[in-house]
């Protein structure tokens, strides 16, 4: 018995039809780009919907018409090594500590290693 569906192929479409379906409500969303592009994006009704959308002809940040976009909060510095470092020592610590290291390796001594 030969159970191979003929006339089908990858990527052919669907054997399943929409008959009995009933799609999820749905609404429109109009993006207006800096270009003067508009798009408009169909989304679930109860989605979030975001207030930024990518602009499909120029791919700008197309803002959503409908609403008031929020400034942005000023993102924190992000700290450096150095910052870190300036938190649990003085600069006098560390200047105590480099002369330290220095006098060891100029006279040919290797420091024990620390343990913790």
């Amino acid at each position: 018995m030969d159970r191979a569906l003929r006339g089908t192929r990858l990527g052919a479409t669907s054997l399943q039809d929409d008959r009995d379906i009933e799609l999820a409500p749905r609404q429109k969303v109009v993006y207006d780009c800096p270009e003067g592009h508009v798009t408009t994006v169909p989304m679930a009704a109860e989605a979030d919907i975001p207030a930024r959308w990518e602009c499909r002809e120029c791919n700008a940040v197309a803002l959503r018409r409908d609403v008031v976009i929020p400034e942005e909060k000023a993102k924190k510095a992000s700290r450096t090594h150095w910052d870190m470092l300036l938190e649990r020592r003085s600069i006098a610590d560390l200047e105590e500590l480099l002369t330290e290291r220095l006098d060891l390796l100029r006279g040919g001594n290797r420091p024990a290693k620390r343990t913790a």
